[in-house]
């Protein structure tokens, strides 16, 4: 995947990495030999939204205000919904993600965009992270997310909702929109022709490795260069060290 990286992320996964008997570069010796030996990184796409407002429907506040840093795991996240198209059709893809370091927490598809989608998502990342009980969790404003069946899902998991602030600005959920870009670009459009793929090989590329290159291997740049499963051990570990 490091074709994927920009100088950045480059100079960040050496430094990870740090291969014995070998100096660094800087990062402008890193950008300058990238781009002479023809591995700079230029994404292609830009990210599409599919989700529409249902102004008529109840409503949470915005309890992020656009402040996506947390101190810790499991205190807030952000949750969207994007579609892939396959040559029979479109994959809805639904994902948790951790504010606390990008980690992808809960992750379900299906060919239907519709609220048990969401449920399903959230399920999956209690199962998977009993913690997540009193989290806050971010969504766009869209019919889903304000579903009833979503909000009796929330309420069963002790979840904080919260939801873009109103007019639906991008910007109040711009986490996810960030990442669901990172996403497709690194581990689907300048990997395969997709559109020659049905949704159910699309499934099992995205469940491979959207969980456990993101979360384990990719290199973060707001994790300090750290992949961000690493950030969140190191984490714990600081809290074992400091009792």
């Amino acid at each position: 995947m490091q074709n994927t990286y920009g100088r950045i992320r480059m100079y960040q996964a050496l430094i990870l990495k740090r291969p014995e008997h070998v100096k660094i570069p800087s990062e402008r010796t890193i950008y300058r030999v990238m781009e002479e030996i023809g591995i700079s990184h230029h994404p292609r796409r830009k990210p599409n939204g599919i989700t529409k407002a249902d102004r008529e429907a109840r409503k949470s506040d915005d309890l992020l205000k656009r402040d996506f840093h947390a101190e810790g795991p499991l205190t807030k996240c952000v949750t969207d919904i994007t579609e892939i198209k396959g040559k029979d059709g479109k994959l809805y893809v639904s994902a948790i993600f951790d504010c606390f370091d990008s980690s992808v927490i809960g992750l379900a598809m299906d060919t239907s965009m519709k609220a048990p989608l969401c449920v399903q998502t959230l399920e999956n990342a209690a199962k998977a992270y009993p913690g997540i009980r009193g989290a806050i969790i971010h969504s766009d404003r869209g019919s889903r997310y304000a579903s009833q069946f979503y909000r009796d899902a929330v309420r069963k998991y002790d979840i904080q909702q919260s939801m873009n602030s109103a007019g639906g600005r991008c910007h109040d959920n711009a986490r996810c929109e960030s990442i669901w870009a990172r996403m497709k670009s690194e581990l689907l459009y300048e990997r395969y022709d997709i559109e020659e793929m049905t949704t159910d090989e699309l499934r099992t590329i995205i469940r491979g490795d959207f969980i456990s290159y993101w979360n384990n291997r990719r290199i973060c740049s707001a994790n300090g260069g750290l992949p961000p499963m690493v950030k969140r051990q190191r984490y714990y570990d600081s809290l074992k060290e400091a009792e």
